[in-house]
């Protein structure tokens, strides 16, 4: 094909190095013996939730102790989600095998999970690869099982990978930019492998993965607390890779607001959604990660200057998320009354958005209690549309506070038809169609209404919502959503999304035995079964930033 060029995330590889060329950045040797911390689990939710998982969920504190104590593996292949279930569900043992069959391994050594084993797909396209955000549920189910060595791995050839010159055309990208997903290439002749890697130069529109830094720094606390191995976070290198990270995020600018200011892409959306400025889903996780990073940064000379700005920074944050980016039947009701063209220090509408620009759906979806952070805020736009992950993130990060956190759980169950349907969890609500679709998708023809990132509902956001159930003390919430996904999602070969209003229809586009659909199934029965494990994945709340909202508006009502 005329003006056909090698992509340039293979090129990478060429101009630069690739792992099969370069002395291994192994750590292992050094982390033979890792220093041990002695971690008390903790119930990451109250007694008053604790006994209300009692019934049906107790386990004998015995088994407890041998199956979830830091560092413990598994006898033989036999997940322990199987061994210590009394009455296992067929799906989950089909689930592991489908899990282990989508490891990747690099010389001998697995580094991860392929995003989709459909073999019947014609077109293979990036799918094959291990894609940062997608391995996360798979590591947390591996994590969860007592197999930290898969997670260590990948922990460890993405921040190799984080270390290369990255390049878009002429434009060099920033030092702390994490991949995308990377892809290992066995050689049968010479029996070497090779990782190339894509930070977005090969993605469609060309958009650099924000979330994937804030997932690594994530799944860094998530395997120490896993294990109680501190040594790796603590490596010079694994210090430095989360500087680098945060450095993207905290440098000075232009901005007046403490959100991240993003480019439509960038993170689960991969597509153009309308989700640029400053979308929920990547300050939710941005919060998230500061928290995580906060609890790991060695107070030395470099780190201490880092710890400062991070504290700042999350004072900030959680003021403005927790008052412009909540919307509960008073916080509507207070919008649609707004005076706009405000000029002063005494503004009430300090966005200046224009009332006549809410969305009809919202007067009739938003129930007197129960409440969200909406989609999106910048001057003169509010983006009232429900994003499943930003909001459970919310949850289990605390950026909500408690009182918000069960206003989330409260729609959720008053709006149990909309967003989760036939199958969980509608990634957005509503759809966009007709004349705004075609406007803001730019008449993308995978994003149709109710599809993709469309209003599609994805199982993988069944761990997620699973782990905000626990946390609020709701776990008959999750166990609903997890009897949906057992009547379909094994019939189905374990697809990547489901279309239509209810969610009914296996995507048009979907891949087969898709592997984070996988995971977070498996994520989220582990998680009931044990709720220890959320620990791992769920911050408490910080006494310090407190909150502007001491009880939501919608409790008043």
């Amino acid at each position: 094909m005329e003006g056909h060029k090698e992509p340039l995330w293979l090129r990478v590889e060429g101009s630069h190095c690739s792992l099969s060329e370069m002395d291994d950045f192994d750590l292992t040797r050094a982390l033979e013996k890792p220093r041990q911390l002695k971690i008390e689990r903790k119930r990451s939710f109250d007694e008053r939730s604790m006994s209300e998982l009692s019934t049906g969920y107790a386990r004998q504190d015995s088994i407890l102790e041998m199956a979830h104590s830091p560092g413990s593996r598994s006898m033989v292949d036999t997940p322990l989600s199987v061994r210590n279930s009394f009455e296992p569900h067929p799906m989950v043992a089909e689930a592991w095998e489908a899990l282990r069959r989508s490891m990747v391994f690099f010389r001998g050594q697995p580094v991860g999970t392929i995003a989709a084993y459909d073999h019947a797909s014609e077109e293979v396209l990036n799918y094959d690869q291990v894609f940062v955000r997608d391995f996360v549920p798979s590591a947390l189910a591996f994590l969860m099982n007592g197999e930290p060595d898969i997670v260590k791995n990948f922990l460890l050839k993405t921040l190799q990978l984080q270390g290369w010159e990255k390049r878009v055309d002429r434009f060099k990208l920033g030092e702390g930019v994490m991949p995308a997903s990377f892809k290992v290439l066995h050689d049968p002749v010479r029996k070497t492998d090779t990782i190339v890697a894509d930070f977005g130069e090969s993605a469609i529109g060309r958009v650099a993965p924000v979330d994937s830094g804030f997932w690594w720094i994530i799944l860094l606390r998530a395997y120490t607390k896993s294990t109680g191995d501190l040594t790796l976070s603590e490596t010079p290198e694994c210090q430095r890779g989360m500087r680098l990270i945060l450095s993207l995020c905290l440098s000075e600018g232009f901005d007046t607001f403490p959100t991240l200011l993003c480019a439509d892409g960038c993170s689960m959306v991969d597509r153009r959604m309308g989700v640029y400025g400053y979308p929920i889903e990547i300050q939710a996780l941005f919060f998230m990660a500061l928290r995580c990073a906060l609890s790991m940064l060695k107070p030395d000379e470099e780190g201490r200057e880092f710890i400062e700005r991070i504290v700042k920074r999350l004072h900030a944050l959680s003021f403005h998320m927790r008052s412009y980016f909540w919307l509960d039947f008073q916080q509507l009701n207070d919008i649609y009354r707004y005076k706009t063209e405000e000029y002063s220090h005494t503004a009430v509408n300090k966005f200046n958005v224009m009332p006549d620009s809410i969305p009809d759906w919202v007067f009739d979806f938003m129930p007197l209690r129960g409440g969200y952070f909406v989609g999106n805020v910048s001057p003169a736009r509010m983006d009232f549309r429900w994003f499943s992950l930003g909001n459970c993130v919310s949850i289990l990060s605390s950026l909500a506070t408690p009182d918000q956190s069960m206003a989330i759980m409260d729609l959720l169950e008053h709006r149990w038809e909309e967003l989760v349907g036939e199958m969980p969890l509608k990634i957005c609500y509503p759809c966009i169609e007709s004349h705004e679709w075609r406007i803001v998708t730019g008449c993308d023809p995978k994003n149709t209404r109710w599809s993709y990132h469309n209003g599609g509902s994805w199982p993988v956001l069944l761990w997620t919502l699973t782990a905000a159930c626990i946390k609020t003390g709701r776990p008959q919430i999750a166990r609903r959503a997890i009897d949906l996904i057992e009547s379909r999602l094994h019939r189905d070969c374990w697809p990547e999304y489901y279309d239509g209003k209810q969610g009914r229809y296996v995507g048009k586009q979907a891949r087969k035995y898709q592997t984070w659909s996988i995971a977070g199934y498996l994520v989220a029965k582990m998680m009931l079964e044990d709720p220890s494990h959320i620990g791992m994945i769920s911050l408490e709340e910080d006494k310090q930033m407190k909150p502007v909202i001491k009880r939501s508006a919608s409790w008043t009502c």
